[in-house]
Formats: C-alpha cells, sequence, structure tokens
C-alpha cells in the first residue's frame, strides 16, 4: 500500500470509527472521516491525530445515512471504504424502523456509491447482532453448547430486538447488493465485534462501555448474570484494516469476539485493580425490578443466564489477529474513562 490510497471512513464520531481513523492514519493513509454534524471535525481530528501530524492526511466530509445527498462527491478517488456508521442506541427505540431503515438504506447508499465510484473493497461493520440472535427459549436450550461460525444468521422473524434486526437486514442487503450487476468488480468483507470495550480517545464511548461505566461510578451494588463476547476496540480497528488489504478476507464475514466473559467475572477485574466494583451477584428477580424503571436495562432482561459461544479462527488465521484479553480491555477502558472523565 502507498500514502496516496484514501478510505473513506463512515460515522467518524463513534467510538470504532476513531480507533479505526486513526490506525490508517498510523498505516500512512489519506482518510476522508465523514460526520452527520460537520461542527464535530475539530473534536475528532483531536482524538484521531492529537499531536497534529496528519495534517492534510485527514479531511472531513458530511454524510447522512438517511440522505443521498454528498455520497458521489465522497467517495471520488477513494480506494477503499470503512462503513462504520450506523445507530447503536442505549435503549430500545419506539419503533424498530427507526433503527432499521437508517442501517440497511444507510449501507446500501454507501455501496452503491462505492461501486459507481470504482472503490476496490468496502469493508462494512456489523456484529454478532446479526449471528446468534432471534432464537426461542426452547432452541437456546436445545443448542446450549453451540458454538456459532460466520456461517450463522440471526432469525429476523424470531425474538429479536430492533437493533440486532437492524444490523441482520442491513448486512443481508448488503451481501444482495453483491450479488448485483451494480456491484461491478468491487469487494465486500464485514465485520461482525461482540461487545467492544478498550480504551477511550477522547469521553465519548461504546454503547458496550456501559458496562464499565456502571461498574466504576459506584452506583451499581451486585452484577446482574449477564455474559458477553467481548473484543478490544483495537482488535475492532486492526480487523477494519487487515480485511480492507487482505486477499483471502474479500467476500467474507469475520466474527470479532475475544473470551466469553460474565459482568461479574469483569467487575472483579476492576475490582483487584482497586475501583470500587461490585464483587456479587445481583438475583435475576432485582434485576427485572429495576428493568421498570430503566430503559437500557429493560434491553438486558432477555440475555440474563445465557450465553453465547462463538468462534474466532477467521479473525485469527485469516486477519492474522490475536485479540487483548477481557482484562486488558476493561482495565484499559476504566483507566481512560478516569482519565477523560467520561463517567
Amino acid at each position: 500500500m502507498t500514502d496516496t490510497q484514501t478510505v473513506l471512513v463512515t460515522g467518524a464520531s463513534g467510538f470504532i470509527a476513531k480507533h479505526c481513523v486513526k490506525k490508517l492514519l498510523d498505516e500512512g493513509l489519506n482518510v476522508r472521516a465523514s460526520l452527520r454534524s460537520p461542527g464535530r471535525a475539530d473534536e475528532v481530528r483531536a482524538a484521531v491525530d492529537p499531536d497534529g501530524k496528519a495534517g492534510e492526511r485527514l479531511v472531513f466530509v458530511t454524510l447522512d445515512l438517511d440522505s443521498d445527498e454528498g455520497w458521489d462527491a465522497a467517495m471520488k478517488g477513494c480506494t477503499y471504504v470503512q462503513h462504520v456508521a450506523s445507530p447503536f442506541p442505549p435503549a430500545e427505540p419506539d419503533h424498530e424502523d427507526e433503527l432499521i431503515i437508517p442501517a440497511r438504506e444507510g449501507a446500501l447508499r454507501a455501496l452503491r456509491a462505492a461501486a459507481k465510484a470504482g472503490v476496490k473493497r468496502v469493508v462494512l461493520t456489523s456484529s454478532v447482532a446479526s449471528i446468534a440472535y432471534g432464537r426461542t427459549q426452547k432452541q437456546e436450550k436445545a443448542e446450549k453448547s453451540r458454538v456459532f461460525s460466520e456461517a450463522d444468521w440471526s432469525d429476523v422473524n424470531g425474538p429479536i430486538g430492533a437493533y440486532a434486526k437492524s444490523k441482520t437486514l442491513a448486512e443481508r442487503a448488503a451481501w444482495d447488493f453483491m450479488k448485483t450487476s451494480e456491484a461491478g468488480q468491487m469487494e465486500l468483507s464485514v465485520i461482525n465485534p461482540g461487545a467492544v470495550l478498550g480504551p477511550l480517545l477522547d469521553k465519548s464511548f461504546s454503547t458496550s462501555g456501559q458496562v464499565i461505566s456502571r461498574l466504576i461510578d459506584g452506583k451499581v451494588p451486585a452484577c446482574p448474570r449477564l455474559n458477553w463476547s467481548m473484543i478490544d476496540v483495537r482488535d475492532v480497528a486492526d480487523a477494519h484494516y487487515e480485511a480492507m488489504i487482505r486477499p483471502k478476507a474479500a467476500g467474507k464475514r469475520f466474527i470479532l469476539v475475544s473470551e466469553n466473559a460474565w459482568m461479574l467475572d469483569v467487575s472483579r477485574i476492576l475490582a483487584k485493580a482497586g475501583y470500587k466494583a461490585p464483587k456479587i451477584g445481583l438475583p435475576d428477580f432485582a434485576l427485572r425490578i429495576m428493568a421498570r424503571f430503566d430503559k437500557t436495562l429493560r434491553m438486558t432482561v432477555s440475555s440474563l443466564g445465557k450465553q453465547t459461544l462463538m468462534d474466532n479462527t477467521a479473525l485469527r488465521e485469516i486477519l492474522g489477529i490475536t485479540p487483548r484479553t477481557v482484562k486488558e480491555m476493561s482495565l484499559s477502558m476504566a483507566k481512560t474513562m478516569i482519565e477523560f472523565d467520561a463517567i
């Protein structure tokens, strides 16, 4: 790769996207970073290039997932695109279409414009939410020890939340687009991260990061029986980069998970490091009561006691990434939350 190549990164103000931009700049590439609100450009530049070394290699454009305006111009001259932008709310929306429409139509806008501009490859940020969700309780009990792979898809007709449904439909639409003549010779790779933790670059962090902020702010007395497959945001950025440049990554999905951990495991890691995190578990009935008054907690009730196992072989063998541990991602996130006064 040469420093003359330009990569468009959409949704550049997001937690993952900022790390993607930083990774690309560190690799010597030109980055065209899209924002819905152009007034955030200085904020993002300060986060991804605090020393000001990137200079003209980092420029900003204004794009909206719900509008065609600006997409053709933004893609012009780009060799690659990392389409990271997608809505991820802290609570269930009033209607699922609030997430589904911008996620699906935004992905298609990006792909159409990229194909038209002659982009070599698009890396789409999806989620494990498009892989292992929508199963009934009967299915979950029967498949308790099942390990999910990139061959699996969430069932949008099953019991599935709006976010998982939006990610599944958006990714399905992207793969369907790639089968059309409009896609031409363009390639697609898809990144499917689990819960994303890891260091902050400024005060903003992922919705998944609320796990860490709630554990260290001293307001959580005990940990509910919640379990996640987790990944460090630095590994996510590295995966976007490797999926972009490696020939064998074309046409593939990549599950991005490191270890599977319970909330109590994470909390004890933090407590051992000196944070005022709880060391005991919270009974299921207590969370259900609390969820009546907290929309964020309401999203977690259906996940109580459930453990979903994921296969990260493709991450390791095709992208060549050995993911960081839950301990490293949790402590680095907690440390930077304190440093940036983010809680």
